[in-house]
């Protein structure tokens, strides 16, 4: 058996669960077993005939009067409980910050090992795997000999599809005992941003980095992504200097996005915005550097000044509009 943990706030499913549910479908039939998912948390119940559409035959539902919301040691001996009851061959979640984060807590309660961001998978014992290392540097195979395999798949890696055969998606109530020394790690409040697309979801994403040279600077790409449907975003040298909030910065401390298209504008293009940004189908790097990291990685490349630039494009588009 193959058991996808769920993401999931509140009841709305994260779409990188659907991610893992592609990719654990595939090493379901590979393996000849089948594939289940697991659910924490009462508002996360309807979400079973959707799962049922990616592929999974039973949906285990975990409920308890102290899972009203997130809290990483709550569902990592959740799913801890879940690993005994069920006797899986693998466990797998997507490698969000959320599914590290939960498999991490469950691999240790367990004491067994745990093999994050994954992107292949050949069945086993042992199971043979290779996954990301190095903020995606390099890629590692390697083979562990466990009873089960706890893993995540690297996010973006995979993109989501439905099972050409649905599975039952049959709930299943699935009991476990909780302390609740365990709540003392929960979310207990939040702050709401603005409904709309985000910076993980948007098609199109303008970025900017240090050379976009002041807060200020950043009004023109906030007027093309206006006017392509899309979102700002940052490198962390503008949230250093304060000219942006974190929640705008994409790369391996910040959001991983995957648009359509990134206009990567002033940005040289570390390895650590890089990790953020591979994953786009199609960039476009703006910079004056020819030799910068990002220009030589990108699709398409424009050597100018981006505040020349940038205006030209929103200009040409309301042009054409």
């Amino acid at each position: 058996m193959i058991v996808v943990v769920v993401e999931h706030d509140r009841g709305t499913m994260a779409p990188a669960s659907l991610e893992a549910m592609t990719s654990a479908r595939s090493l379901a039939a590979t393996m000849g077993a089948p594939l289940h998912a697991l659910t924490i948390g009462a508002d996360a119940d309807p979400l079973a005939t959707e799962l049922g559409a990616f592929g999974a035959e039973t949906v285990h539902q975990i409920g308890h009067e102290l899972l009203t919301d997130y809290g990483p040691e709550l569902w990592g001996e959740a799913v801890a409980q879940a690993i005994d009851a069920l006797d899986p061959a693998v466990v797998m979640a997507t490698g969000t910050d959320r599914g590290n984060e939960v498999l991490a807590q469950a691999a240790a309660r367990r004491d067994v090992a745990m093999v994050a961001n994954g992107l292949s998978y050949e069945p086993g014992p042992p199971f043979t795997i290779t996954r990301v290392r190095w903020g995606g540097s390099l890629h590692e195979q390697t083979s562990i000999d466990t009873a089960v395999l706890v893993t995540t798949l690297a996010h973006h890696s995979v993109e989501a599809s439905p099972a050409d055969t649905p599975g039952a998606g049959t709930p299943v109530a699935l009991a476990v005992d909780l302390d609740s020394a365990l709540t003392r790690t929960r979310i207990r409040d939040r702050v709401e941003r603005e409904a709309g697309i985000t910076l993980a979801t948007a098609p199109v994403v303008v970025g900017g980095g240090r050379g976009v040279g002041s807060p200020e600077g950043f009004e023109p790409l906030e007027d093309l992504a206006d006017l392509l449907g899309g979102v700002v975003g940052c490198s962390r040298a503008v949230t250093n200097n304060g000219w942006r909030n974190h929640t705008d910065q994409v790369g391996q401390t910040g959001t991983r996005i995957a648009p359509e298209v990134y206009f990567a504008c002033g940005i040289s293009g570390a390895v650590q915005h890089w990790v953020g940004a591979m994953a786009s189908k199609h960039i476009i790097a703006i910079n004056t550097d020819p030799e910068a990291n990002m220009v030589t990685k990108a699709g398409y490349a424009v050597i100018a000044d981006l505040h020349e630039m940038v205006p030209a494009i929103a200009e040409e588009i309301r042009r054409r509009g």
